[in-house]
């Protein structure tokens, strides 16, 4: 290399250290705020894991506290339907 090319790679080499400085921070800054950003959602996700503990807890109480109770709600349930079918089936016939 002459020395005309080492001058023009000296002016260059100096003034591209404050624009690799700028992009490093810029990187940097960037990289804090996406952090950040995960940190948030990780939180949210956290409090909504803990609200549907929380909601099947509840369903656990309720089916195991009252579970004989529900399954003989559903058998009335079942049988009533069956009587309102004989019903409908005993009104058809006599409509026509």
């Amino acid at each position: 290399m002459d020395a005309g090319t080492i001058a023009v790679f000296i002016p260059v080499i100096a003034l591209s250290i404050p624009i690799v400085a700028i992009w490093t921070k810029h990187r940097k800054d960037m990289m804090q705020m996406q952090i950040n950003t995960t940190a948030e959602k990780a939180a949210q996700y956290a409090a909504n894991n803990k609200e549907l503990e929380d909601r099947v807890r509840v369903l656990e109480r309720i089916v195991t506290d009252r579970g004989y109770d529900v399954a003989t709600q559903i058998e009335a349930l079942r049988d009533q339907r069956k009587v309102e079918e004989q019903l409908d089936d005993r009104r058809e016939p006599s409509r026509n």
